[in-house]
C-alpha cells in the first residue's frame, strides 16, 4: 500500500498547497496524523478523498515515507491515483 502527495502547486492564504492520497482510507489518516494533521482536515468529497498539506509537510510527507507524484512528469499515475481518490470519496469499493 501506498501514500502519495503531489506537486504543491495550488496557491491558498499565501502558501502552496499539496493533497495527500493513499491507497486505503485506513493508510491516509494514519499518515496525516502521523504528520500532525486532525481528522477534521480530511476531505472525503467527490473530487477525492484526501488531506490539504502545505509545501512544508509536503516535504516532510516526502521524508516519512510518501510516495512523490508530479502532474507533470507522471500523468498516468497521478491519474489512476485521483480516480482512486475520488471512489473513495464517493464510498465505493475499491
Amino acid at each position: 500500500m501506498t501514500v502519495y502527495v503531489d506537486d504543491a502547486v495550488h496557491p491558498w492564504r499565501g502558501e502552496r498547497w499539496a493533497h495527500l492520497l493513499a491507497d486505503t482510507l485506513e493508510e491516509l489518516h494514519a499518515f496525516a496524523a502521523a504528520l500532525g494533521l486532525p481528522r477534521r482536515a480530511f476531505q472525503d468529497r467527490a473530487s477525492g478523498a484526501h488531506y490539504d498539506v502545505t509545501a512544508a509537510l509536503r516535504d516532510r510527507a516526502i521524508e516519512l515515507g510518501a510516495t512523490p507524484i508530479s502532474r507533470h512528469r507522471d500523468r498516468a499515475l497521478v491519474r489512476a491515483v485521483i480516480a482512486h481518490a475520488r471512489r473513495q470519496g464517493r464510498g465505493e469499493a475499491c
